[in-house]
């Protein structure tokens, strides 16, 4: 899958590559106790793990993984990415068949240094991202999943528009590597306006 540059006032996300390693252990050492509740890479051998699994699910065109990067320092501040990228097999007559993108993808595996917690940054890297896949891929659906445990990940993403779709059971590995219980939510095209407003409402208060 090829990858693309999204550029905000904030922040930009560029695609990961094994260039962003040091940057990457150097913005997950910060502060690790932050990272209770998500699998953040610690140390170089942990980082380079991480970017390789990354860029093994990009190059099946199932994951589309960003570094982070502070516009006002030019510094590595986290990751994400784009994953579980579906294409439906749509008949021949159908309006979507033949389109070149996919229709239903989910947003995870996001994380920022404690000096860019309660910045703009994520708020700002969300609505880039949910841009780019509703106005440019022409997704019917982004995913967004959180440790159930995780009770302020889980009123950030309602807060933004997320609709609850509800708990999977045992859904992967948590952070503290026990079978973790995964709050799911999804935003839906005909959702997206108003989760877009509400996400320009949030940055203006930065």
């Amino acid at each position: 899958m090829e990858g693309v540059t999204l550029s905000g006032k904030s922040v930009r996300l560029e695609p990961l590559d094994m260039g962003h390693l040091d940057g990457l252990v150097t913005a997950a050492a910060v502060d690790p106790s932050l990272y209770q509740w998500s699998l953040v890479p610690q140390g170089k051998a942990g980082a380079a793990r991480y970017i390789d699994t990354a860029l093994a699910g990009r190059d099946v065109g199932r994951v589309l993984p960003f570094a982070t990067i502070r516009l006002s320092d030019g510094q590595v501040i986290g990751s994400t990415r784009f994953f579980n990228i579906e294409r439906w097999e749509w008949p021949e007559d159908h309006a979507r068949h033949g389109l070149p993108d996919a229709d239903v993808c989910e947003i995870g595996y996001t994380w920022l240094t404690g000096t860019a917690i309660r910045t703009a940054a994520n708020t700002e890297a969300k609505l880039l991202m949910l841009t780019y896949a509703f106005e440019t891929w022409q997704m019917l659906r982004v995913c967004l999943h959180t440790d159930v445990r995780n009770q302020r990940s889980r009123a950030a993403i309602e807060r933004i528009g997320g609709k609850p779709d509800g708990i999977l059971r045992a859904h992967r590995m948590g952070a503290d590597f026990t079978a973790r219980d995964s709050a799911r939510f999804s935003i839906l095209a005909a959702e997206w306006p108003d989760v877009k407003r509400r996400l320009g409402e949030l940055l203006n208060r930065f």
